[in-house]
């Protein structure tokens, strides 16, 4: 009799770890095991990746930072400032030269009307010369091998005479004509000079503008490529402790199957009070009343803790406490024997 009693208290005790087990939705055998796990090699190679895509991202962002120098330092201000003294000179120099070949330039229109009125002088002295001459030659040529009259020879003389005079006033003009030519070409020659020295001054505006707009170019691409490097290295750095320190989460809580239905707890029989039969002895009552109360102190103690679905740990400590009371339960019965 005290044996089937012994063997109705284990089952009611491990029922009460199976149930507890199959409410938190954990499979009795595997729940320690789960518990329990260690990271996987996948996760581990995920922690790897990170670490060495935060050292790439940290190598990018300090050459990225070695060339934001460089550009800092060939667009530093005292540089800069150089480059706009030297822009200012030579804007000076270009609106002065301009302004001096608008200069020359102004008293071309009349010198080149005077070159005009003088090649026209010369041009009837060249003219009136060359008709005395036709006629000399033609009243020579009139008198053949006679003897000129005195008329013929004072016609003759006078003629020669003319030409003499038409030629020194053709060499005057050619003279002036000269004389304006080469004032013109002067004049021309130096808004020329002056013009060459306005956009050889606008070629070094250009350059040094060019320049300068290069320099501070470069300083605005160097920073903008710094800053994307430092927000992908903070993007690497937040993944990368992200993956060598992994959230913990906790176990959600498991509706356990439909249909299971949970051991129930043995009722033990009631005892005759004829004979006493089935009664069971005091130590009997006094493991099941500590077996109950430790229980029950366990699961307030779960309870306390806000965890909805208790660990597999813990159950596995429920059902170990109620095994350990059925066997001294069990040892108390074969000793009252």
């Amino acid at each position: 009799m005290n044996d089937i009693l012994a063997r109705r208290a284990r089952r009611a005790t491990v029922g009460i770890a199976l149930s507890a087990a199959l409410v938190a939705g954990i499979a009795p055998v595997t729940a320690i095991a789960a518990e329990t796990s260690a990271p996987t090699g996948a996760v581990a190679l995920q922690t790897e990746d990170a670490a060495a895509a935060k050292e790439k991202a940290y190598a990018a962002m300090q050459e990225a930072l070695k060339n934001l120098e460089a550009a800092k330092d060939a667009a530093s201000p005292e540089k800069i400032a150089e480059i706009d003294d030297d822009i200012a000179a030579f804007q000076e120099l270009y609106d002065m030269v301009v302004a001096e070949a608008a200069k020359r330039r102004e008293p071309l229109p009349a010198m080149q009307a005077n070159v005009d009125a003088a090649q026209a002088k010369y041009d009837e002295a060249h003219n009136r010369t060359s008709g005395l001459q036709a006629e000399l030659d033609k009243a020579l040529e009139a008198l053949g091998g006679e003897e000129p009259s005195t008329a013929i020879k004072e016609h003759i003389k006078q003629l020669r005479m003319e030409i003499m005079t038409a030629e020194r006033r053709e060499e005057s003009c050619e003279d002036d004509l000269h004389r304006y030519q080469r004032r013109l070409e002067s004049q021309e020659k130096q808004v020329q000079y002056f013009e060459s020295e306005a956009k050889e001054a606008k070629a070094h505006i250009d350059e040094d503008i060019a320049k300068r707009n290069a320099l501070l170019g470069d300083l605005e691409k160097a920073q903008a490529a710094y800053d994307d490097a430092c927000k992908a290295y903070e993007e690497a750095k937040a993944a990368a402790d992200k993956a060598t320190s992994p959230e913990i989460t906790k176990p959600t809580e498991t509706t356990p199957p439909s249909g299971s239905t949970q051991p129930a707890e043995a009722t033990p029989p009631v005892a005759s009070p004829a004979t006493g039969k089935d009664a069971l002895p005091s130590s009997t009552k006094q493991a099941n009343s500590s077996s109950g109360k430790q229980a029950n102190t366990t699961a307030g103690k779960l309870a306390n803790t806000g965890d909805t679905a208790p660990s597999a740990i813990a159950l596995a400590g429920i059902a170990a406490v109620g095994l350990g009371i059925t066997a001294t339960a069990t040892r108390r019965i074969k000793n009252s024997k």
